[in-house]
């Protein structure tokens, strides 16, 4: 297949540097009917190519009725509006179906139409188009459908199990739809909980994820980009998780999610680690062990995408890498990835020579990081896990005693931020406590604190200055402000304290009798109470017209008023943080079995092609930190 398609590419390529147009005469006649000069072209080719004149034929002709087919579908679509899609069908039918519609059904209506020309469950299959999942809701038209897309199907099947019963079959198939549909649902509601999540809740109590750069170290983040950032790690993690267990069909939707959130992400960030630049890799992976390579038009813009970053990134000869990290041993097997996936796209193109190249590099690559089972076991017994000594052994050139110490060390170091970094948080938790302690709510201390950098001092006038947190309240009584019965020894007590009656009165209305907050309120704003918390005059509370400012994503993602939802929460949570790697450097362990065989591969291909092989001879990253 992959020899076909290259031929084919070859040819294409022959013909456009001739200027050759196939669906012309003289070779198509007025009956669309190949013409004489074709014969010619036969000979021409096949010596060309060193291929027999038959099999020449045979794609010079599918070039020719696929160009007059596309012709005829242009000026149809011209004249009638119906255009032409073209279906790339899972990876079991693999091949290429054009069908034809107008743009304005809805997604759910083309992919019924799929299912039933093809004999495929409709609710077993996704359909990717422009690398984005289709929206069953909307048109085509509304989603940028044009005439001439490209039309991806997914199978959602996670085994090959040909002998089971149609009945059974079809059970199975709707109850893994479901599961699957469930999964995503779960996965994205678990994600927007984390996101949401600051870093003052109690690591013991509340499980939370903070960013960290490739030393282990939390790192301070804008709310906003650390929300996007979240949501783009976790898809991706989801996706990696996915992709180990090569379910590659269902994997794809999670890594094109996160394409969409780390593009809400700044370009400054996304120029200084190699999230971006892995997770394009990883899609391009993705479409080619789906056989789908066709319908990702840009896999090579993809791919360009990631070697640019990796050298902003690494450096242009790693030195960046080297400074932090001390070695770039274990990131070479994202450059073998990159070299393979470059050498295979310039194949499928036609482009022999640099595909020999870029393979040829892989090769090399390959054959320096290839681990001795025998080191990966002595390492082992020392108590190491294989994903430790694999990692180690790359980063010290496959020295087993030095590989032993770097692992030693990497877990001390580990061990020693994990204790500063709840330190740090527990030191927040008590500062927040004493924030509570001076009578202010919980929540305006976490915002206060947040926003000084974790200083106690001006936290406190943070919450005077920003009127808004003063009605922050962590009780669920809901008594208006309006309506609270003030007690006269408070309001005497505020007066002894120099304060007017009706200001002390109007502060204790405010905060329910809290006679520290109004006092201390009181003194910031020189004795009266600023606007913004005054009672209206229709007797509406200032809390009351604010009150959609305190319901929170947080809080409407963290907290639930049915313990059954609570439970559904904690399970998204928990599924989350499953598929989150404990090493931060899981990325780059690859044990390169794939590898080695797509790399002997198309060694194959391109030795039969003629080509001698011998002629082509700060942070760094962002991970996941769960707590």
């Amino acid at each position: 297949m992959a020899q076909k398609k290259y031929l084919i590419a070859k040819l294409t390529s022959y013909l456009r540097e001739e200027k050759i147009q196939l669906w012309k005469p003289p070779y198509t006649n007025e009956k669309k009917e190949a013409g004489k000069e074709m014969k010619d072209l036969v000979q021409k080719y096949s010596s060309k190519l060193n291929i027999n004149e038959n099999d020449t034929e045979n794609m010079l002709e599918e070039i020719r009725c696929k160009a007059i087919e596309r012709g005829t579908g242009n000026e149809n679509f011209k004249v009638t509006g119906i255009a032409r899609l073209d279906i790339y069908l899972p990876r079991r039918k693999s091949r290429k179906i054009p069908l034809e519609t107008n743009l304005f059904i809805t997604g759910k209506e083309l992919r019924s139409q799929i299912a039933q020309e093809h004999a495929l469950k409709e609710n077993a299959i996704k359909i990717i188009i422009n690398k984005k999942q289709l929206d069953l809701g909307k048109t085509l038209e509304d989603q940028g459908v044009t005439h001439n897309a490209k039309v991806m199907v997914l199978q959602l099947e996670q085994s090959d199990e040909e002998t089971k019963r149609k009945v059974q079959e079809e059970e199975l198939q709707c109850k893994k739809e479901k599961e699957i549909n469930d999964k995503m649902q779960r996965t994205k509601k678990g994600l927007e909980i984390l996101a949401e999540r600051e870093e003052y809740l109690d690591p013991d109590s509340v499980p939370y994820l903070d960013i960290a750069n490739q030393t282990g170290r939390s790192i301070e983040i804008p709310p906003q980009a650390k929300k996007a950032l979240v949501l783009a790690m976790g898809y991706h993690e989801k996706g990696r998780a996915l992709m180990k267990k090569k379910e590659y069909e269902i994997a794809l939707p999670y890594l094109l999610d996160a394409d969409k959130h780390f593009c809400e992400c700044s370009t400054e960030l996304l120029n200084t680690v190699d999230n971006y630049a892995v997770l394009q890799l990883d899609i391009v992976w993705c479409y080619f062990r789906l056989e789908q390579l066709d319908c990702l038009d840009d896999a090579e813009k993809k791919l360009s995408t990631a070697h640019r970053c990796f050298q902003r990134c690494y450096g242009e000869n790693h030195e960046r890498l080297i400074d932090i990290k001390g070695s770039y041993g274990r990131e070479k097997v994202l450059f073998l990835r990159l070299y393979l996936l470059q050498g295979i796209g310039h194949y499928h193109s036609g482009r022999e020579k640099e595909a020999a190249e870029f393979i040829q590099k892989a090769s090399r690559l390959y054959e320096e990081l290839s681990i001795d089972p025998d080191k990966v076991y002595r390492l082992s017994l020392l108590g190491f896990s294989e994903q430790e000594a694999r990692l180690a052994l790359r980063a010290c050139h496959g020295n087993v005693e030095h590989a032993a110490n770097l692992i030693t060390n990497r877990r001390e170091e580990k061990a020693q931020i994990r204790r500063e970094e709840r330190a740090k948080r527990r030191q927040r938790l008590e500062d927040v406590n004493t924030l509570k302690s001076m009578g202010y709510s919980e929540r305006a201390a976490q915002v206060a604190l947040h926003n000084t950098q974790g200083n106690l001092d001006q936290a406190f006038k943070f919450i005077l200055d920003n009127p808004e947190l003063l009605l922050e309240d962590d009780d669920d009584d809901s008594v208006a402000m309006d309506q609270f019965q003030v007690s006269q020894e408070s309001i005497d007590h505020l007066m002894y304290m120099g304060f007017s009656r009706e200001s002390a009165e109007q502060a204790l209305k405010v905060f329910k009798g809290n006679i520290h907050v109004a006092s201390q309120t009181l003194a910031h704003y020189g004795g009266v109470l600023p606007a913004s918390l005054l009672l209206s005059p229709e007797g509406s509370s200032p809390s009351e017209e604010s009150s959609s400012s305190k319901d929170s994503p947080t809080e409407s993602a963290g907290s639930s008023s049915s313990p059954t939802d609570e439970d559904m929460e904690t399970d998204a949570v928990n599924e989350i943080l499953e598929d989150i790697p404990e090493h931060e450097e899981d990325y780059l362990d690859l044990t390169l079995e794939e590898e080695e065989q797509i790399i002997h591969e198309y060694l194959s291909y391109i030795q039969v092609c003629g080509v001698r092989l011998m002629d082509f001879m700060g942070s760094t990253r962002f991970s996941f930190m769960s707590c």
